[in-house]
């Protein structure tokens, strides 16, 4: 089927209270493992690029492989730009055919986040394309973008529900206590802050850094009305966890397929697990 946009994904999410996993893919394998778990479980699914995966793979390739899994499956299928940064790269992304886009101008006042993002949602919109903003800085490092900790701070409530009404954006990505990459201890989470934005937005949230978030820590977020949570670093060690391990029992092996087949199928098992604990498992 055609590829969705996340709107569309959403909406079902929230109305059903589960969440929709949004799962970072940089290369054929990774794209494959999603898919192959998505159509396993039956559940619908957000295949995320960063700007650095489409530095490393080119747009066209990323494309080109969503829409060839997505064409031959009845599992909706969402392409999504992660942390966009720039309105070209924004633009860049609409034209190769992705149906969501990311637009990060969390680093910027609060004032000039709002008016860049509203612009992205104007021309996102007016081609049929859902966009997703952030407010409040996640800390840690995603490809090229790094947050240290003194520059992280939370997401402010009232805030959150003046940019929502001003942008007209499709989800919002909060920061409530996780980071990008691995975390050193357990997350702490600030649930009653989740309460307090869920209470004044009604567009979908968003819960970035999830890999490595404690279980009862997920499903609670998700009680409290987060509807897509994305994952990437979990995938990265799994992926990279089993390569390691298949050139270590196999040092003379020098067959592609046989070192990142069994990555993609490592990568395959967390995938499923996440989308069982996300509670979007048999949705289709």
């Amino acid at each position: 089927m055609p590829l969705s946009p996340i709107s569309q994904i959403l909406s079902h999410a929230v109305k059903n209270k589960y969440a929709v996993g949004a799962f970072n893919a940089n290369n054929m394998e990774i794209v494959q493992a999603i898919m192959n778990a998505a159509e396993e479980e039956r559940a619908p699914v957000i295949i995320q690029a960063s700007q650095g995966a489409l530095k490393y793979a080119g747009i066209e390739f990323i494309t080109a492989m969503v829409r060839a899994k997505a064409e031959r499956t009845d599992i909706p299928v969402a392409l999504h730009l992660d942390h966009g940064t720039s309105l070209v790269q924004v633009i860049k992304c609409l034209r190769e055919g992705f149906t969501s886009v990311m637009y990060d101008g969390s680093s910027f006042p609060l004032e000039e986040n709002i008016q860049q993002t509203r612009e992205v949602v104007k021309i996102a919109h007016a081609a049929g394309i859902s966009v997703e903003g952030e407010l409040g800085r996640i800390g840690g490092t995603e490809d090229d973008i790094t947050v240290g900790e003194k520059e992280a701070f939370f997401t402010d409530p009232s805030e959150a529900e003046e940019f929502v009404k001003r942008t007209s954006v499709d989800a919002l990505a909060v920061a409530i206590g996780t980071a990008h990459g691995p975390y050193k201890g357990d997350p702490r989470l600030d649930f009653d802050r989740l309460y307090q934005i869920k209470e004044k937005v009604k567009t979908p949230l968003v819960l970035h850094g999830a890999s490595g978030v404690p279980e009862e820590s997920i499903e609670r977020a998700i009680t409290l009305g987060i509807s897509k949570i994305n994952i990437d670093t979990e995938l990265r060690q799994a992926f990279s966890g089993k390569v390691k391990e298949q050139l270590k029992s196999n040092p003379e092996e020098y067959d592609p397929r046989k070192i990142l087949g069994p990555a993609r199928e490592a990568t395959r098992e967390v995938i499923q697990r996440k989308m069982k604990l996300f509670g979007c498992s048999g949705r289709i």
